[in-house]
């Protein structure tokens, strides 16, 4: 079965909601998906997945800086052509999902397009969208 890891970085809980409903998109499609922490992923994770979302929020018109060194050593790992999606929640300017999305396609993966951006606290309505980011993956995953 493909597996779908979410990683997130939530400062006040947002972007988790969002790795969430991401999550149970994914598992919608009979796909399964593992929603967890960036402090708590585990790299032999990451390595046997086959799609990789990953979340920040925006803090001072960036993603969280230990997002991005997360990405950084990521990079180091065998993720090229890896499915990827970025995701995240924000308060004034949202700019850490592209920032993700341009991390992820600098070392090889297929970002779908487009980023998922949600400001504040996500609505009904929002957590609907980021359930279509997860039925939009495992529905890639699934064509592969």
């Amino acid at each position: 079965m493909p597996k779908v890891v979410i990683v997130y970085l939530s400062t006040s809980g947002n972007t988790k909601a969002m790795a969430d409903a991401i999550a149970e998109g994914v598992r919608s499609r009979n796909v399964e998906a593992l929603a967890v922490n960036f402090h708590e992923a585990d790299i032999e994770d990451l390595r046997s997945a086959d799609a990789i979302a990953i979340g920040s929020s925006t803090f001072y018109y960036k993603m969280l800086p230990p997002m991005e060194k997360f990405i950084e050593n990521l990079a180091r790992e065998d993720v090229k052509e890896k499915i990827g999606a970025a995701f995240g929640s924000y308060g004034w300017s949202g700019e850490a999902p592209v920032m993700i999305a341009e991390k992820m396609r600098e070392i090889g993966m297929k970002v779908i397009d487009p980023v998922l951006r949600i400001q504040y606290t996500p609505t009904d309505k929002d957590l609907e969208e980021c359930k279509r980011l997860g039925k939009d993956i495992a529905i890639r995953l699934k064509a592969k």
